[in-house]
């Protein structure tokens, strides 16, 4: 089982349905064009972007890295999906489109291919939530069971990082 290195807690609003996890260097790049929007994670060079439901506000996000895969975290999540993302400098910030670029100070061991697992929930109070996936409408469930990690907000997520190789 992973050892946790380091993490860091944060807020982001998401502009156009999206708020983004980059790799600093990557300057203005973007998801890939032919990325699955049917899915909840857009992938591309040095980053990765959720897409969230139009009617959330404030997502609180926290960001953990470790040495290799941790446990799956307890409770019930309303999504949950994994990625593979070359970084190449493995200085991470947080991106919106309206926001722009906003350092964040989650330490990684060093640059290279890391998984990354993200989970979230929506605050069962704020809802609904209309699923933001291509070819769906559906309203989205909202489990119960982590309000104190929204705080109040619409939207919790957890992004789990490890190292799968070195550049």
């Amino acid at each position: 089982m992973g050892r946790l290195l380091d993490s860091c807690d944060t807020t982001v609003s998401a502009s156009y349905r999206l708020f983004g996890l980059v790799d600093t260097t990557m300057g203005a790049e973007t998801f890939d064009d032919d990325a699955d929007r049917s899915k909840w994670l857009l992938p591309g060079p040095g980053l990765v972007y959720l897409q969230v439901p139009s009617e959330v506000g404030t997502t609180v996000i926290r960001l953990e890295s470790w040495t290799t895969a941790p446990a799956l975290p307890p409770g019930q999540w309303a999504g949950s999906e994994e990625v593979e993302v070359d970084l190449p400098e493995g200085e991470l910030g947080l991106q919106t489109v309206d926001g722009g670029l906003r350092e964040i100070p989650l330490v990684l061991p060093s640059p290279g291919t890391y998984r990354m697992r993200w989970q979230w929930v929506f605050n069962p109070n704020a809802g609904p939530f209309t699923s933001p996936l291509q070819g769906c409408s559906d309203v989205l469930a909202t489990p119960a069971g982590h309000e104190a990690a929204l705080g109040g907000e619409d939207q919790f997520c957890l992004v789990q990082i490890w190292r799968t190789t070195t550049v």
